[in-house]
């Protein structure tokens, strides 16, 4: 697979995509925002354009939203290997989640596809993907952020 490039103006910066629908993973995104205190991460849903476009060039399925998708320094990440490498950026105790690599991947997926599976009726779904407030507008990408 060829490296997925970024615009100019995403310089070192990573890209989340996550379910736009989902209460747990659009929760999950504002706790990010929270706790990323150097600016390092970007955020799309998984049903965006900007998220299909790269969905597409890496070969994973449209409308699968089960997972959580980290592109950084052009790699793709997903599932579990995703979650721990942005754990590992965020600030306070929460980045030394990120030892938890030395899980073999297939056990750290086992669980993140259990949650997966699970979270709507858990914790519920929108009925349109999650809209910024004007305070974190500039923290969601758009598809102007990636290189054509």
């Amino acid at each position: 697979m060829k490296p997925v490039k970024m615009t100019k103006g995403a310089d070192n910066k990573s890209l989340i995509l996550f379910d736009g629908v989902c209460v747990l993973c659009s929760n999950v995104v504002r706790f990010i925002i929270r706790h990323d205190k150097n600016d390092h991460f970007r955020f799309a849903a998984l049903q965006s354009r900007c998220a299909g476009k790269i969905l597409a060039d890496e070969k994973i399925p449209p409308g699968n939203f089960d997972t959580v998708v980290l592109v950084e320094n052009g790699k793709v990440y997903q599932r579990s290997a995703a979650v721990l490498r942005i754990a590992g950026k965020l600030s306070g105790g929460w980045s030394l989640l990120r030892f938890f690599i030395i899980i073999p991947a297939t056990v750290r997926d086992f669980f993140y596809k259990f949650v997966a599976k699970k979270r709507y009726r858990w914790f519920g779904k929108y009925n349109q993907c999650m809209i910024p407030d004007s305070n974190i507008a500039s923290k969601f990408a758009d598809q102007s952020f990636l290189d054509n």
